[in-house]
């Protein structure tokens, strides 16, 4: 009897950059440095990152992850997610002494303040992003009475306001770069008086990671990108490859790697979500090559040299013990 041949592409290509940005690569580290300080248990809220293998890696360490702040015993060390939180989350933590980190990511922040701003300032605000995501009910949380959720066009088209000559818009971090420039466009069409941020709210790692696997589409016949299935940026980066054409799947690791995709491929590209480590990439290529594939290199677009400090409470305890 032949010996069933598994499919395996010839040449793997991978996306740079891809992978931990600078603001979970801040988070993360706050977690660990966290569990140095203090020693176990260390609590979360929220996975601190939207990925399963860093999540269960923390565990293991000591971390507990809980949903909500009031979960955490009395006096407890807290480390709040890179997704950031709303206002009452801080006031419930300070009601219950609780030693807050705030791992926030930087760039979260400046949404944050963007949208107490255009509160301050009487302006309706726009807000584009996903129904139900951290980051969302964070930054709404801000402003609750003041911020609206737009998802698409169709959102802005039904949208209604009290003053359409007051109209501001903000947006999340981690969305798809054209889908969000077609929603402001029609923002802008409908509200010609909206204002919006000095600077783009989508943060550099999102848009250099979408570029990036537009250039794999581009060369590919499938695209795989690491990530799980609760991280925004990672789905994004998945519509993106399809939208180019190629076809693209989510997976977690390389045991999800189904053969029928494989099938005719002759090349196959990987890139791996703003929250996926690198160990995650560096098996599936390892699986590859065991596959038979012969060439493997990596497909560089954009150089990325963003580095965020440690919390300024990680800062203050480790200058304190020195």
């Amino acid at each position: 009897m032949a010996a069933i041949r598994t499919p395996a592409p010839r040449r793997v290509l991978l996306a740079s950059p891809r992978g931990y940005c600078a603001g979970v690569d801040r988070a993360v580290q706050a977690v660990e440095q966290a569990l140095e300080l203090h020693g176990p248990p260390v609590y979360v809220r929220k996975e601190i990152v939207h990925n399963k293998h860093v999540v269960a890696d923390l565990r293991q360490r000591g971390a507990i992850f809980v949903d909500q702040e009031t979960e955490v015993p009395e006096g407890e060390v807290v480390v709040f997610s890179a997704h950031g939180v709303a206002p009452t989350v801080h006031a419930n933590a300070r009601a219950r002494r609780l030693r807050t980190i705030d791992a926030t990511c930087p760039l979260v922040t400046k949404v944050h303040v963007e949208a107490r701003r255009f509160a301050e300032q009487g302006y309706t605000i726009v807000l584009v992003g996903h129904e139900g995501h951290e980051e969302v009910e964070g930054t709404t949380g801000e402003a609750p009475d003041r911020v609206v959720l737009v998802q698409t066009v169709d959102d802005v088209d039904r949208l209604e306001v009290p003053d359409p000559g007051k109209v501001a818009y903000i947006t999340q971090t981690t969305l798809s770069v054209d889908e969000t420039a077609a929603i402001i466009a029609r923002l802008r069409e409908r509200f010609p008086a909206i204002v919006g941020p000095k600077s783009d709210d989508i943060c550099y790692a999102t848009t250099n990671r979408q570029i990036a696997v537009k250039e794999l589409a581009r060369e590919c016949d499938l695209v795989l990108v690491i990530g799980s299935v609760n991280s925004s940026n990672s789905n994004r980066l998945v519509e993106v490859a399809r939208e180019l054409g190629a076809a693209s799947h989510l997976i977690d690791n390389a045991s999800q790697v189904r053969d029928e995709w494989l099938d005719g491929v002759e090349a196959v590209g990987i890139t791996s979500g703003a929250s996926a480590p690198e160990s995650l990439v560096e098996e599936l290529v390892e699986a590859f090559r065991e596959r038979g594939a012969e060439e493997v290199f990596e497909l560089q677009t954009v150089e990325e040299d963003v580095r965020f400090m440690l919390p300024k409470e990680i800062r203050a305890a480790f200058a304190a013990r020195a």
